[in-house]
């Protein structure tokens, strides 16, 4: 999955700018996410990509690019 589309997701979930994302960010201090936030968006990426993301990886995602590197991981 590339970044734009991550972000895309994250956007529309969080109800925020796409431009405020960026791979630094992080979910819950810079976005405001919170634990059922990123699990929604977590399985709306693998709806997308038709993949399961590990449940005990889940708990390792802080910030967008590890969110990334799980998901790719998975695909």
């Amino acid at each position: 999955m590339e970044f734009e589309e991550l972000r895309r997701i994250i956007a529309e979930k969080l109800d925020i700018e796409e431009e405020t994302i960026t791979e630094n960010s992080r979910f819950t201090e810079d976005l405001g996410a919170d634990s059922l936030d990123l699990f929604e968006i977590v399985t709306e990426v693998e709806d997308i990509l038709q993949t399961q993301v590990p449940e005990e990886d889940l708990t390792n995602i802080k910030t967008v690019e590890d969110a990334l590197e799980v998901i790719n991981d998975a695909v």
